[in-house]
């Protein structure tokens, strides 16, 4: 097992550059997960540490040692991919140990390895199959189990339940957690879907646009987001956003008042002073409404679509053309609301600048 470090880590492709000064440390037996929009560079920094991409500046550091130069063989890592990768014309038992084979290894220590592989990942039954005699979830499994075999520092997975349905999606999602407890080896996980990100990770690091926005435990980021962006990409769904304004400023904090119904308004403690009339916006999640009267202030809505799912429901409403999305236990939820009146409560509400730079 192993950290591993990374100092201003940059990539350039040509006169591109996507990822642009990284900083990052990952301690040994850590479940980081990478996530951001597409094309944010997240892949592109796995495949970085992986030795798969050329850096084009900066270090990565592994388990104390620089690897810039090492060839990815070298690095004491294994990759799970999105695609699987299996050799088709191969058993389970032949993929499992062709690595291991190929670079010499003893018969016996091979043969150890593999069938622990398949003990923990419990796929002993697929042992003689080819991979078109399996599933997705169990071709998946068998491609986690030849990382297992190489027994690396550090695993690294690049979107590896994409291709999978819901339901396999969810029940990978559990195996893999199971797996990092059973190992304890560090584990670097990049994937778009934040649910994963957010029941898998032992801290997650947001990127946007090469650059990395913010770093911290999966609840730290949900309650304590940096700025805008992390804000609306860490929760699902994700945080409503209402365009305010400034209306007047106190010595403990500030009243906004929504730029679609300006006879809402917040008073909310901020410790800077922004401008009175300035734009600002105000953020509140789908489950943090509260019953209209129980909260700081009330806002109704315009309902244009109900989503019931037995334990809950989500609101899909617009208020002067802003759209919102509004969670509600099931039973408070009318199938046939139009409009909808809920409370505000100023203590769940964030409040962001014009650029997105968190004042509350």
């Amino acid at each position: 097992m192993a950290g591993l470090t990374l100092k201003n880590v940059i990539k350039r492709f040509g006169a591109l550059q996507v990822i642009h000064g990284a900083d990052l440390e990952i301690k040994d037996g850590e479940f980081v997960v990478f996530v951001g929009p597409s094309g944010c560079g997240k892949s592109t920094l796995l495949r970085m540490i992986a030795g798969l991409e050329d850096i084009s500046g900066g270090e990565i550091a592994i388990d104390g040692t620089v690897v810039n130069d090492a060839d990815p063989a070298d690095r004491h890592i294994a990759m799970v991919f999105q695609s699987y990768a299996l050799y088709p014309h191969m058993t389970v038992r032949k993929n499992l140990s062709f690595g291991l084979t190929m670079n010499g290894n003893p018969k016996a220590d091979t043969e150890r390895r593999v069938a622990h592989a398949a003990d923990i990942l419990q796929i002993n039954e697929l042992m003689d199959r080819r991979p078109g005699q399996l599933s997705g979830g169990q071709r998946q499994r068998v491609a986690i189990g030849r990382a297992i075999v190489r027994e690396p520092q550090v695993f690294l997975f690049d979107e590896p339940l994409s291709n999978l349905d819901a339901e396999l999606r969810v029940q990978m999602r559990v195996e893999i957690s199971k797996l990092h407890k059973q190992l304890g080896t560090t584990m670097i996980y990049v994937t778009h879907d934040q649910t994963e990100a957010m029941t898998l990770a032992d801290k997650i690091v947001v990127l946007r646009s090469g650059r990395i926005e913010q770093v911290g435990a999966p609840l730290d980021l949900y309650d304590d987001p940096a700025n805008q962006f992390v804000a609306g990409f860490v929760g699902s769904p994700k945080m409503n956003f209402l365009k305010a304004k400034i209306e007047a400023a106190t010595s403990d904090g500030v009243t906004v008042a929504l730029a679609a119904d300006p006879g809402v308004r917040l008073k909310m403690p901020i410790s800077s002073r922004p401008d009175i009339g300035s734009s600002v916006i105000l953020g509140i999640r789908p489950e943090h409404f509260v019953d209209a009267g129980a909260g700081d202030a009330d806002l109704t809505v315009d309902v244009d679509v109900a989503e019931h799912l037995g334990h809950t429901s989500y609101a899909y409403a617009a208020v002067s053309g802003e759209p919102l999305i509004i969670e509600q236990p099931e039973s408070r939820h009318a199938a046939d609301q139009q409009q909808l009146t809920v409370g505000l409560p100023a203590k769940r509400c964030f409040l962001f600048d014009a650029e997105g730079r968190r004042l509350r």
